[in-house]
């Protein structure tokens, strides 16, 4: 089999049977692309059933000269899944990544916003701007529900369920979950849907979208990342901002205030406790506080 046969396959794979979304297709892909680019320009024979352990950690130290930790660990990852692919699919009986080691990577965690930055923020948008009460309501959504940016760009009209206080949201792997959303959020919403959505016309395909810029088409997300970006540089933060920074700040502040993890897990759609431990990462001093309330020795 060759590499592009056996890519087109995997993507498909992943596409089909995983459900991931285009853009987690895509970081596979160039991982592939960039191994076989390598072997191209060594001219080497290697075909995906027989490369070798020993050619993959060439590939591996060839790249790590060019790319830092963190981007050598997902490339690393993104191998490990394609060679499991082709023994799944009876082309290899070993996985030539099993024994690399990806190189330890510290957590890194967004940063968080106070409630006040967030006021600062939302204050800034200017409201005489076409865009301006879109642009309000996206920040209060990320805010208020703790979306994905790519769940904020995929929000349907037909997701919008006002009356039970929810909202309809497609995850990742086309899992899709119910997430509480406030009167504050619904009221920024219905404004702009009622009063700026309404007279927008709408490309093919999108009549269905809430957010859309000024053609009538879904935004992207990086005009997503555009627009919180301009916010907080409008306010002078100094913190490092994107849509994923209201992500953490949301999960966050629930913890803090005395939500349980299960439900932020549930309203986040995570998988796994675990990640939904490492977004809601507290500093010491709220720990402190939870200990000083709630260990029975804390009053002796």
């Amino acid at each position: 089999m060759t590499w592009k046969h056996a890519l087109e396959d995997f993507k498909l794979y992943l596409k089909i049977e995983c459900g991931l979304t285009e853009n987690s297709i895509l970081n596979y892909e160039y991982d592939i692309r960039k191994l076989m680019g390598y072997l191209q320009e060594f001219q080497s024979i290697a075909e995906p059933e027989n490369i070798d352990e020993d050619e993959l950690k060439n590939f591996i130290y060839a790249v790590s000269k060019v790319l830092n930790a963190r981007s050598q660990a997902r490339l690393i990852s993104g191998l490990k899944r394609f060679f499991d692919y082709l023994i799944f699919e009876k082309l290899r009986k070993d996985n030539p990544m099993a024994l690399i080691e990806a190189p330890k990577i510290g957590q890194k965690l967004p940063e968080v916003l106070s409630l006040a930055e967030i006021d600062k923020m939302i204050a800034a948008i200017d409201l005489t701007h076409p865009q301006g009460e879109r642009n309000r309501a996206i920040v209060e959504t990320l805010y208020a529900c703790g979306l994905r940016v790519s769940e904020l760009t995929n929000l349907k009209l037909s997701d919008l369920f006002f009356e039970e206080g929810f909202i309809k949201v497609h995850g990742k792997g086309r899992k899709d979950r119910f997430v509480p959303i406030n009167d504050n959020a619904i009221k920024y919403i219905n404004l702009y849907r009622d009063h700026i959505r309404i007279h927008q016309k709408t490309q093919s395909g999108e009549s269905d979208i809430l957010f859309l810029n000024r053609r009538g088409k879904r935004l992207t997300r990086a005009m997503v990342f555009t627009i919180i970006k301009q916010l907080a540089k409008e306010v002078n933060l100094k913190k490092t901002v994107s849509p994923h920074t209201f992500r953490h700040s949301f999960a966050t502040h629930l913890l803090e205030n005395g939500a349980d993890l299960r439900a932020i897990q549930q309203m986040l759609g995570h998988e796994s406790i675990i990640t939904t431990e490492i977004y809601t990462h507290l500093d010491n001093s709220h720990l402190k506080q939870v200990i000083n309330k709630f260990h029975p020795f804390s009053n002796l």
